[in-house]
């Protein structure tokens, strides 16, 4: 039988600062957004400049990091495995989002508070399966 990958990794900036829940079986889940700016030289020599945004959900000891050390603006090397969620609304509307499910989380660059870090800072999830991701 053959193995299929489901890998991406980003280096980027927050958006947010990390918002921390947990589920209702005492699981904690965090989430923040992930900005991933690249540019390009068109063959005119225009210059462009194109910026990604990325929902990177963490689970267990990794989201607590992700919520303890993260804060807006910084950069942060994250890898995991995309995800697509679909759900209806209220109103019957069908909605899509993908996210990324983040295994393992390193700080790149200066922490924006006071409590900067000369070394950057990685941590890695337990690879313990999620729940169902309740909002």
């Amino acid at each position: 039988m053959s193995r299929g990958l489901n890998k991406i990794q980003i280096i980027g900036h927050l958006g947010k600062d990390p918002e921390m829940r947990y589920t209702p079986s005492g699981k904690p889940v965090t989430t923040f957004t992930v900005a991933v700016s690249r540019t390009w030289n068109s063959a005119d020599g225009e210059r462009h400049n194109e910026t990604e945004w990325f929902n990177v959900v963490a689970w267990g000891t990794l989201a607590e990091i992700c919520k303890q050390y993260l804060v807006k603006g910084q950069q942060v090397y994250v890898e995991g495995r995309l995800q697509t969620r679909r759900w209806d609304d209220k109103e019957g509307v069908k909605h899509t989002s993908v996210e990324i499910v983040a295994n393992e989380m390193m700080m790149l660059g200066d922490r924006r508070d006071s409590n900067s870090q000369s070394e950057p800072a990685a941590a890695e999830s337990n690879g313990t399966a999620e729940e169902e991701f309740p909002f």
